[in-house]
């Protein structure tokens, strides 16, 4: 695992460019016995090409048997520990869509969803409703007060949004009121520790309006709140590994977490496909040291069970990656944050398949191919997903000697 004052301490103020390419849920699994999972399924000739100049292996986001929420997954590829660092949904969501997050505030991740004449959940997600949508819903939203609280609320993407509490003894140790179920009402509020019992009491306050205002408002006639958290004040990118860091991504939870470690985060927009994205980055290459890139779908056709979905995602990817070759990067690092196999339809704790590509400085291993079979037989191993930024420095050459 990462040790950041060891880093510290290590780090050099020059050397190589690192490029992260995240496929989110990349790992996955297959439909039978013997056959390709979704990665060795799709036709990658460019990342074949890497992994045979290159080297791969198997990272594990948290600790084996562990399926990870993508918040901790994506600290592990950053290099932080996140059995050490924690960082609650709500303020990935709300610094995502540029809510400000100050120590003492409450952040709270939205979702919008459908409730019959009853106040039963009919759709978690409220058809899913695009982010237009959303906006309207978020304004009348903002037409709530609370007592001794400010209250600032955002749409997020599609049926998402995001709400930051500012006052006097607030505390986020509350429990989600989504039910993650249909048939059955909003929960409400519920404090997990003495310190919050006023805060539940406010969100329930808040969440009785918010069900008076919406009711009409079809088919996002209600909303869950999730996450609630507060900012967790981590070590920056500039301080622990002296690199100029950026962000390339388009939903708002990748951006939330990359801000709050420090990156600047490029401006894009909720229609950007992968070549867009990766244009984006060329963009802005030369104006960074390292530059982290990620790609959403991988994640949604695994979740949707959609195995050949997910390979065409994958396949896009491949054929847009020259685009980001051609920037020469000096170390290319290409990983998912976890595996979301279409056949599990959920995060799951399988390794997930990882290429390090750094002309200068590695070995290549016997890979022919980018995928599980091929990296689980790979130089890199089986190891802890927060040790890619080391190795990614170590490549860039940008650590220098321990010890005399």
């Amino acid at each position: 695992m990462a040790n950041f004052d060891l880093t510290r301490r290590l780090t050099l103020d020059k050397g190589g460019k690192i490029l992260l390419l995240v496929m989110d849920g990349l790992g996955g699994l297959p439909r039978e016995q013997d056959g390709p999972t979704e990665l060795e399924a799709a036709h990658t000739p460019n990342m074949d090409r890497l992994a045979h100049e290159g080297c791969v292996g198997m990272t594990i986001p948290v600790a084996r048997g562990i399926a990870p929420g993508s918040g901790p997954a994506h600290l592990a590829l950053f290099g932080y520990d996140p059995l050490v660092y924690e960082i609650g949904r709500g303020v990935l969501e709300a610094t995502g869509i540029g809510l400000e997050v100050k120590p003492g505030d409450v952040a709270i991740r939205g979702n919008f969803c459908t409730v019959d004449e009853n106040g039963l959940i009919t759709d978690r997600r409220a058809g899913r409703i695009p982010t237009e949508e959303g906006a309207k819903r978020v304004e009348v939203l903002r037409e709530i007060a609370l007592p001794g609280v400010e209250i600032a609320v955002r749409v997020g993407q599609d049926y998402r949004f995001a709400m930051v509490l500012r006052g006097e003894g607030l505390n986020g140790t509350i429990a989600d009121t989504d039910p993650q179920q249909t048939g059955v009402a909003p929960l409400p509020a519920r404090a997990l520790a003495p310190e919050a019992e006023k805060t539940a009491a406010l969100v329930n306050q808040w969440l009785a309006e918010a069900a008076k205002r919406l009711k009409g408002h079809e088919p996002a006639n209600m909303c869950t709140l999730r996450g609630f958290a507060s900012e967790p004040g981590l070590p920056k990118y500039h301080d622990v590994y002296k690199l100029k860091a950026a962000c390339v991504a388009v939903y708002p939870m990748y951006k939330g977490v990359a801000s709050l470690v420090g990156m600047d985060v490029i401006q894009t927009s909720s229609h950007d496909s992968t070549q867009d994205e990766f244009d984006h980055v060329a963009r802005v290459w030369d104006q960074y040291d390292f530059i982290f890139c990620h790609v959403k779908y991988t994640d949604s056709r695994g979740e949707d069970g959609d195995f050949d979905g997910k390979v065409k995602v994958i396949e896009g990817v491949d054929a847009a990656l020259p685009t980001l070759l051609n920037l020469n990067p000096d170390v290319l690092i290409i990983t998912g944050d976890h595996s979301t196999p279409a056949t599990y339809r959920a995060h799951s704790w399988h390794p997930v398949p990882t290429l390090l590509w750094a002309p200068a400085t590695h070995m290549t291993d016997r890979a022919q191919a980018f995928g599980e079979r091929e990296c689980m037989i790979g130089a890199l191993g089986q190891f802890p997903a927060a040790d890619l930024m080391p190795l990614a420095l170590a490549h860039a050459k940008r650590l220098q000697k321990y010890g005399a």
